[in-house]
């Protein structure tokens, strides 16, 4: 019995297995971090027992691309309204500045609002390393992770081709490809847990194909091979990031990927808006995964990514919000709505129905993670759930389909418990590991010291 939860008299539960079953007025027991049984009226006895009558039980939602670092710099005038390629350049002269507290601060502050929102495992691509004081800032991110209670991928990113090679970022953020390489294998080594539940896993993230050289790119696919990790960046999202490819390396996006050996089943990519149907096929026969962020390419500019085409081709689709300075919220039910709303736009209104929807937040986060054990509710697979109140008046009308409900009436709520590998990480709609009030409040202070010195 130590260890041990119930989630009792849910009253809606969807389990996103592989038939798709919702249960009603049911019970999920579970010990230690793995579900032990789901079913009605379970005669179990457990060390602490959550009462989910009223509420619908979702698998624990899954982030599969962020920069954390940005919720310090959400919502700035200057790039209201600015494109990819002019917010980058504008904002890389503040980001250039950041240091550990910051990087720590501001993953809490992230992570915080995704759990709160129902997701209880994310990846983040950190790739700023300004050249003094980053030597541990991925280690800052995996701490604030582990405190804060949530399953993290810690994608170490990078840059090595500054604006004096042709790039974007200033000089003082790029590294070296020994370096990277040697840091990536170091974090490899101590960080990443293949062992089942593993709270820890870390892949190679170089930033994107305009910000890194080509030596890079081969250099990671064939340590990712050696160290069996998987490699995760930016890609075809915008027509400027189109034409730069075009022009400098005289191929597509997915062809130059394609030429660095990337598409070997490990890798899976932010974005993809402009990736024609032929591309799609090839993505699906080599199990190359998207990173879908629909807020950041509306909020950018960017364009709808072609989500029906793929799933249709069997490309792995997983939901993602993206950067806090280009979504300015990191509402992981948000984001899966409006994945919902605008596929629907892109491809019709039959396109993306709402468990669809969830899907993509749940299996298909899974599935671009390289993870067997989350995404759904069954006995046998981690205790990840968000348990979302229904009783309330956002959804008052809606009880007709529960499941759907939670997109199309009521996406900005907090959920009401979200538990992490079989312990309490929101109760009650508040963080269990950390003071909300102070972490903003040390936020805002790191913040208006960023913006002082711009």
């Amino acid at each position: 019995m130590n260890d041990s939860l119930l989630i009792k008299n849910a009253s809606w539960v969807a389990t996103m297995d592989d038939r798709g079953r919702e249960l009603k007025d049911c019970d999920i027991y579970i010990e230690g971090p793995e579900i032990k049984r789901i079913g009605k009226n379970l005669k179990v006895h457990a060390r602490e027992t959550i009462n989910a009558a009223g509420c619908l039980v979702l698998p624990g939602l899954i982030n599969t691309h962020h920069h954390l670092y940005q919720t310090l710099t959400r919502n700035l005038p200057a790039v209201q309204d600015a494109k990819l390629f002019d917010w980058l350049v504008y904002l890389y002269d503040i980001w250039k500045r950041v240091d550990e507290e910051a990087i720590y601060t501001s993953a809490q502050v992230g992570l915080g609002e995704l759990l709160l929102t129902g997701c209880t495992t994310s990846s983040d691509h950190l790739y700023l390393f300004p050249s003094k004081g980053s030597a541990y800032f991925v280690d800052a991110e995996i701490e604030a992770a582990k405190e804060i209670g949530i399953r993290f991928t810690a994608t170490r990113g990078s840059m090595s081709r500054g604006r004096s090679k042709g790039g974007l970022p200033p000089d003082s953020v790029v590294q070296k490809e020994d370096f990277i390489l040697r840091d990536c294998e170091r974090l490899v080594n101590r960080y990443h847990d293949r062992s089942k539940f593993s709270m820890t896993n870390v892949a190679m993230a170089p930033c994107s194909p305009f910000s890194v050289t080509t030596e890079l790119l081969k250099l990671t696919a064939e340590m990712a091979k050696k160290w069996d990790v998987r490699m995760h960046t930016h890609l075809a999202e915008t027509a400027d990031e189109d034409d730069y490819c075009k022009k400098v390396h005289k191929m597509r996006p997915l062809e130059y990927m394609e030429s660095v050996g990337w598409l070997d089943g490990r890798s899976w990519f932010a974005h993809c808006v402009f990736i024609n149907e032929k591309e799609a096929e090839k993505m699906g026969k080599t199990r190359t995964g998207v990173a879908h962020c629909p807020c950041s390419n509306l909020r950018l500019g960017s364009g709808i990514a072609p989500v029906r085409m793929f799933l249709d081709k069997n490309v792995p689709v997983a939901m993602a919000v993206d950067g806090s300075a280009s979504n300015d919220s990191c509402n992981i039910l948000a984001e899966t709505r409006q994945a919902m709303l605008v596929s629907r736009v892109k491809a019709g209104v039959a396109s993306m129905p709402a468990r669809d929807a969830l899907k993509l937040a749940t299996r298909g986060g899974a599935e671009v993670l390289g993870r067997t054990d989350i995404g759904s509710l069954e006995p046998g697979k981690a205790a990840d759930l968000a348990v979302f109140d229904l009783n309330k008046i956002d959804y008052a009308g809606s009880i007709s389909d529960p499941v759907a409900s939670i997109l199309f009436c009521g996406p900005s709520q907090r959920t009401k418990y979200t538990v992490v590998n079989g312990k309490i990480a929101v109760k009650n709609g508040r963080l269990t590991k950390v003071d909300e009030f102070r972490l903003t409040e040390k936020a805002n202070k790191i913040a208006a010291k960023l913006m002082r010195k711009k």
